[in-house]
């Protein structure tokens, strides 16, 4: 693997491990993780935390950052989530080394620890239904009640948890609860479930356990097992950290982690939701987890984004303590910046309208110059045929033009990208009066350049040869969702109803060079004038297939400049 260059941000995380190495805490130690649960596959917003989380490892002298499953619910969690997860950390340019963890690896350290609470009486068995107990739970303006069950005698508890490990009740019978406060204003100090009982085999421990710990009781014993310095977590685990932090102080457990968090990564347009994410899957929204369309990380690879366009727009956005929103735009600016510099330029015809030279040769082929990337020299140039018939793109022309179409319209002449002026003489139609093809006629003079005579044009339009063309499928990819506020898509009745009808555009056929048969899925290139687009794993040797990763407009720099304006 590559190495990635880190580049530090000044962030209030890094202010406070800073000041924590620097006074000596943890010995100087900086231990990091990323703990997904494997319910899903990961997402946008799940490329902030990794970035931080390796990325701190990675700041730091001997800094360590542990990937750690956090499968605490067997219904939910899948193998295929788990290898998508390591797939998707690796893509983005990260390594956990030897430090693959599982928080089901530390079952029966959790349950001799839940049994330490159960004998110290701060820990009971309740025989409450879901709904009970959220009716005792009380709200948040007033306090709770006590469970009648609270006060079963220690030998008592002791027993129906062993029983609840040995397989003798049903799912749903009993669960184990902390004893803490059922008058706290934070609800969830008002005794939490650790454990509840599910029959259910685990996609890691297979069926060794029927009662599984609840992600509250798991997250904080599983950081201070691994030794975790720093445990970073998103704001809405803030309300979480008197639990976790009660939890540890009861247990014989010396140096626990210090939690922190941050504002999750928000974006326009977009779920931050794996429950609602698979949804759009389980109903045919999308084809699957690696929709090009999904805001997950396979998605967005599946498109075209690169792993260093993620990781920049991660580093910019930096560490918020409030909740915030970035724009898609944004992120869609860092992609562009970084494609503009690695992707070789190619021409492609998405809409094509056949034009026939009438005055050049029939049985001439002309290979031309093209170069590879304006922006890279080092990627030199490329020969691509020319010849008599040759496809444009359709919007380049206009039968009757407005005023400021300076395209390709009867009696004008503008320049072939690489190749020649050429003046449009006659227009075609079939029955229907539907344009079939135009005829044309060329100046051999301006190959390249510009004319001897000093003549002008203006405008330079993109072309291939219709007889050594590749045809190629496109897809144009727009918004998933409707609505541009998050908030907006989490408050509506039916998220589903946002769905875009049109987020996707099938075109064909389409035409693109020859140099393109024989390039692999991912491949990444510019279609001039079009577009960043990159080859789908659906491609064929019969049939090229492109995502169109993201347009050539700048949609960030114009809400830039309007932004000015307003000031």
């Amino acid at each position: 693997m590559d190495e990635i260059i880190i580049t530090p941000s000044d962030d209030f995380i890094r202010r406070i491990i800073s000041e924590d190495v620097k006074s000596g805490k943890n010995g100087g130690r900086i231990h990091t993780r990323f703990p997904p649960e494997p319910n899903g596959y990961l997402h946008i917003g799940h490329a902030k935390s990794i970035c931080l989380n390796f990325g701190l490892a990675k700041e730091y002298p001997a800094g360590k950052c542990n990937l750690r499953f956090d499968d605490t619910n067997p219904v939910k969690e899948d193998i295929e989530y788990m290898e998508a997860i390591k797939k998707d950390i690796r893509w983005l340019g990260f390594d956990w080394d030897d430090r693959l963890y599982y928080a089901s690896d530390y079952f029966e350290q959790l349950y001799e620890w839940a049994e330490f609470l159960i004998k110290e009486g701060k820990a009971y068995v309740c025989g409450l239904t879901p709904e009970q107990v959220s009716e005792y739970r009380g709200k948040w303006n007033e306090p709770g009640k006590e469970c009648p069950f609270r006060n079963r005698p220690i030998e008592e508890n002791l027993d129906l948890f062993r029983r609840m490990r040995a397989g003798e009740f049903p799912d749903g019978a009993l669960t184990l609860r902390a004893k803490i406060d059922m008058s706290s204003g934070n609800m969830n100090m008002r005794d939490p479930i650790m454990y509840r009982i599910l029959h259910s085999t685990h996609p890691h421990t297979g069926d060794k356990w029927c009662i599984y710990p609840t992600y509250d009781w798991t997250h904080g014993q599983s950081d201070a097992i691994e030794g975790i310095t720093h445990s970073l977590c998103s704001l809405e685990f803030e309300n979480h950290r008197p639990l976790y932090d009660w939890f540890l102080a009861q247990l014989p457990i010396k140096n626990p982690p210090r939690q922190i968090e941050f504002a999750r990564l928000n974006v326009t347009h977009t779920i931050i939701s794996k429950r609602r994410l698979l949804r759009l899957v389980q109903e045919g929204y999308v084809t699957g987890w690696d929709d090009p369309r999904m805001p997950t990380l396979s998605g967005l690879r599946r498109r075209g984004y690169t792993p260093e366009s993620i990781r920049d727009f991660c580093n910019r956005i930096g560490m918020a303590k409030k909740k915030n929103i970035a724009d898609i735009e944004y992120l869609e600016y860092c992609l562009r910046e970084h494609l503009n510099k690695i992707a070789p330029r190619v021409m492609g015809v998405l809409r094509p309208l056949k034009i026939v030279i009438t005055n050049y040769p029939e049985d001439k082929v002309e290979m031309l110059e093209a170069v590879n990337n304006p922006e890279d020299a080092s990627m030199g140039s490329r020969k691509i045929p020319f010849s008599r018939v040759l496809y444009i793109e359709r919007d380049d022309f206009m039968e009757e033009p407005p005023k400021k179409f300076f395209r390709l319209s009867p009696g004008v002449e503008v320049r072939l990208r690489y190749a020649y002026f050429i003046k449009c003489e006659k227009v075609i139609k079939n029955q229907k009066g539907e344009i079939t093809e135009l005829h044309c006629t060329y100046d051999p003079a301006t190959k390249g350049g510009d004319a001897p005579d000093g003549r002008k044009v203006k405008a330079t339009i993109h072309w291939v040869s219709a007889h050594h063309a590749l045809e190629a499928e496109v897809r144009l990819y727009d918004h998933l969702l409707l609505v541009r506020d998050p908030s907006d898509i989490e408050e509506h009745r039916d998220f589903t109803e946002l769905v875009n009808p049109n987020s996707l555009e099938i075109l064909y056929p389409c035409y693109v060079e020859p140099g393109l048969k024989d390039m692999k899925p991912g491949y990444r290139c510019q279609f001039e004038r079009l577009g960043y687009f990159c080859i789908d794993p659906d491609s064929n040797r019969d049939r090229l297939v492109f995502n169109r990763i993201v347009t050539l407009r700048d949609e960030w720099a114009k809400l830039q400049k309007v932004e000015q304006i307003e000031k």
